[in-house]
């Protein structure tokens, strides 16, 4: 059974399963990108527990097999991890994890993603979610990070 559920990252068993999955994803992104520097990349158990982003994981079985993190105001979502273990890719997790985002609540008006512009698979992600590419914004000689922003109209306000 496949289930979405609010991580605690303060377990440091989660936490350490969140890392590993970040881990293995990340590195594949920066393969893809060139680029080494991805901030999640330098997590640790202790960033990771001391950060204040919620977390979400996709369990498939019994088995973590995604995440997803967020920091999140009354109307503003700003997703900050969307990492899938290379074993539970294309099968439709990262859809799941972020149409779950999307409808978290019914007051968010707007929300917030970035990822590397060379990740053809998130940036199409994205795009097919109905975001907006808003600019690109080079961080390093050559590497750019493209920024997405969705407006939500939750028709329940």
């Amino acid at each position: 059974m496949n289930v979405i559920k609010k991580l605690d990252l303060k377990n440091s068993n989660i936490a350490g399963m969140v890392l590993e999955i970040q881990q293995v994803s990340y590195n594949i992104e920066a393969r893809m990108i060139n680029f080494y520097d991805i901030p999640p990349l330098n997590d640790s158990i202790d960033s990771l527990q001391s950060c204040d982003e919620l977390f979400y994981g996709f369990y498939s079985e019994d088995r973590l097999a995604g995440i997803i993190s967020f920091k999140q105001t009354d109307t503003l979502i700003d997703i900050y991890r969307l990492a899938i273990h290379p074993d539970y890719f294309r099968r439709g997790i990262a859809d799941s994890l972020v149409d779950f985002v999307l409808n978290i609540s019914t007051r968010t008006k707007k929300v917030l993603v970035s990822t590397g512009m060379e990740n053809i698979p998130a940036v199409s992600l994205y795009l097919k979610k109905g975001f907006l590419r808003v600019r690109d914004i080079e961080i390093a000689d050559g590497i750019y990070i493209t920024k997405f922003e969705k407006t939500l109209i939750n028709t329940q306000n």
